[in-house]
């Protein structure tokens, strides 16, 4: 990928063919409004300038065993008989049939947790699940279960794809122990809370004042290639991979020099700490090839080990051109072939 650096703290890349959608995961992110991303790295998500493997948590696998647990709690507990989940809308298999996406939109979609739906299969609502391990993020100052804001636009975003009103979101309270043995975990009263609202008495502009900026946004970023400005701080990650794939000598000379400097400081110490090892491993290495050299006799290999240990001795014959007798006969300028190398040397001050 051919990656341009831009003089205003920007980045350009060619247009994705085939971007990732705008999810309701990154919704809030594009318009600001998420603490825990920037839209700097949504927009390395989306074009996948910068691909993060996903590596499932201990968090993300609580999530996965909890959930289920989570729409069954809703279902006994609130009368919510006409609950729908992914399985019984798309299958077993759903994620393979959808692709991760549950919606008809160009550029929006995501996938929703539950639906409740009407007698003729019209939705009604939109259930959102959440567990977590911090409770401040979701308690208002008098107690009360909110959700934060990048969740609730979340959820508000699958409702206005659905074309309905009434969102219910559903946090359950974990432990560090929960997170170890999240099979055995049962949602109640104390630890499950759910907090409804409707999208158009929390959003009552939400088309105009969310969905078109971040479609706004699409345009602006995802349409042309051009990224949001971003952090050197916050987005420290993400500059490190693409820097990885093209310098940019305009700034990154100087943040690569001190970078190497930390590294090296770094190193100068830990091996501080094992130089008499290291003094000590080398002399043991020299016994035992003195070992092993007196012993191999005539053998082509010799092995010693023990305590998890291998060495092992090889003998090889190898044909040397003798440069001096070459010249001797007046043929190794007939032969000889000029090669040119380089030595790159770094020298770091005291």
């Amino acid at each position: 990928m051919d990656i341009q650096w831009n003089t205003d703290g920007t980045i350009s890349i060619d247009p994705p063919k085939r971007p990732k959608k705008l999810t309701g995961t990154r919704f809030a992110s594009v318009l600001g409004m998420n603490r825990w991303n920037t839209p700097f790295q949504i927009w390395c998500d989306i074009t996948k300038a910068v691909i993060v493997p996903f590596e499932d948590t201990k968090y993300t696998l609580a999530g996965k065993a909890i959930e289920p647990k989570q729409i069954e709690y809703m279902r006994e507990s609130y009368g919510m008989d006409n609950l729908v989940d992914p399985t019984q809308e798309f299958g077993k298999d759903y994620f393979s049939k959808t692709y991760g996406n549950f919606f008809d939109h160009e550029v929006l979609g995501g996938m929703w947790d539950s639906l409740l739906k009407d007698e003729d299969g019209n939705v009604e609502g939109v259930l959102e699940f959440k567990t977590t391990s911090r409770p401040q993020d979701w308690l208002n100052d008098d107690g009360e279960v909110e959700p934060p804001e990048y969740y609730a636009l979340q959820a508000a975003l699958y409702a206005y794809l659905l074309d309905c009103d009434y969102v219910v979101m559903v946090v359950t309270f974990l432990t560090d122990k929960d997170y170890e043995h999240p099979e055995e975990f049962v949602p109640n009263a104390e630890n499950t809370q759910p907090y409804e609202f409707n999208v158009s008495e929390r959003y009552p502009n939400f088309e105009e004042e969310y969905v078109k900026p971040a479609l706004a946004w699409w345009d602006r970023h995802i349409e042309t290639g051009n990224s949001p400005e971003f952090d050197e701080k916050k987005d420290a990650d993400y500059l490190k991979l693409l820097r990885n794939v093209s310098l940019n000598p305009n700034s990154d000379i100087d943040a690569l020099l001190k970078e190497l400097r930390d590294c090296q400081k770094r190193i100068d110490v830990a091996e501080a700490t094992v130089k008499e090892d290291a003094k000590r491993v080398k002399v043991i290495k020299e016994q035992l090839k003195k070992y092993a050299l007196e012993n191999i006799g005539e053998e082509d290999t010799l092995t010693i080990e023990g305590s998890g240990v291998t060495c092992k001795l090889t003998r090889t014959v190898a044909v040397k051109v003798n440069e001096d007798a070459m010249r001797d006969d007046g043929i190794f300028d007939k032969y000889a072939e000029e090669t040119e190398s380089t030595r790159f040397n770094v020298k770091f001050e005291k």
